[in-house]
């Protein structure tokens, strides 16, 4: 690549939960001969992400070329962060083939996508494509449906907006979990996306992020000059606000087992409308951490790695609609 050549920046978006960091860890460990970079956002203060990505260094995409952006919505810090942020990696000694962004899971890709228009960036990157990716099993189960009011009238909740904008602003979607989904539910899934867009977009079916790199990495949409063929709920709003959720960090003793925890957080999920789970585990008598990943009553979990000389701290971010998330409750429901 000359000094002249535009570097290309793929962002991949959807909601929380939907499968992004294990795509670009797939991606990272599988960069079809491509030096890659990462920015990774979240929302909240614990870095989850970013510390799962940052374990897959390697000589294609070293530790400094994965940074992380926490604590807030990468659509709303442009000037302050994102920019700066952008800036550290095309500046870095060895310049990478291709930029990953990971939007958090309440991004709105739009915001982000016009900030590659700002004159610091623009005549040095150019956006490859957007990524968006969708949970089939839980789009098919209807969470991000419009409410039907008493009129019979369809209005958009939050979550319904936010699904919304990210399906509308993609260049490919990626319909997540398929393995977990079935051909019934992939089906579905893909006709309420569908109804999601404003233009025809490419779909296709994934498992555990696994997808070659050159399906994903050249798309050559240059998004940055096609904006406005991406409608969103949020079009000439001055900023896009994220009163609707919220997020609280639960941090608990170690545990004796697993499954009495794991068994709390299904029941949370389930019970409390709780969106998104996501942490590490200090479990008695095991050397290493177990990360936990759950959306809604869906948990996962796995030894990911030793703690070595970090102190053992079961901590874990709570994501959920600000009229669901009871931090008195939820820390009884497990055990905090």
């Amino acid at each position: 690549m000359t000094d002249l050549a535009k570097i290309p920046v793929t962002i991949v978006t959807g909601f929380l939960g939907a499968g992004k960091t294990t795509l670009i860890k797939h991606l990272l460990a599988n960069p079809g001969g491509k030096r890659l970079a990462v920015l990774v956002n979240e929302f909240g203060t614990l870095g989850v992400d970013g510390e799962i990505l940052r374990g897959c260094a390697d000589e294609n995409c070293p530790e400094e070329a994965i940074l992380e952006l926490a604590n807030g919505c990468i659509c709303c810090t442009v000037a302050d962060e994102f920019i700066p942020t952008m800036e550290k990696l095309l500046s870095l000694e060895k310049k990478p083939d291709h930029i990953l962004i990971e939007t958090s899971g309440l991004a709105l890709p739009k915001p982000l996508l016009k900030a590659f228009d700002w004159p610091a960036i623009r005549s040095r990157v150019t956006v490859d494509g957007v990524v968006a990716m969708a949970d089939a099993e839980i789009v098919s189960a209807g969470q991000f449906a419009p409410e039907q009011g008493r009129n019979g009238n369809e209005h958009d909740t939050p979550l319904s907006e936010v699904f919304g904008d990210q399906m509308a602003c993609a260049d490919l979607i990626l319909l997540s979990k398929a393995d977990l989904a079935g051909e019934e539910k992939l089906a579905v899934a893909r006709e309420v996306v569908t109804k999601a867009l404003p233009r025809p977009v490419p779909m296709l079916p994934v498992t555990d992020g696994v997808i070659e790199a050159r399906i994903l990495l050249g798309l050559e949409a240059a998004a940055e000059d096609d904006v406005e063929a991406r409608p969103s709920h949020h079009d000439g709003q001055e900023a896009h606000e994220h009163d609707d959720f919220a997020t609280i960090v639960v941090d608990l003793p170690e545990q004796e087992s697993a499954a009495p925890l794991l068994a709390a957080l299904e029941s949370l999920g389930r019970e409390q409308k709780i969106l998104r789970v996501k942490g590490h585990v200090a479990i008695a008598g095991k050397p290493m951490r177990l990360l936990v990943q759950a959306v809604g009553a869906r948990v996962r979990s796995q030894f990911d790695k030793p703690w070595g000389a970090a102190p053992r701290a079961t901590r874990l971010v709570v994501i959920a609609e600000r009229h669901d998330l009871n931090a008195k409750k939820i820390r009884a429901a497990l055990g905090g």
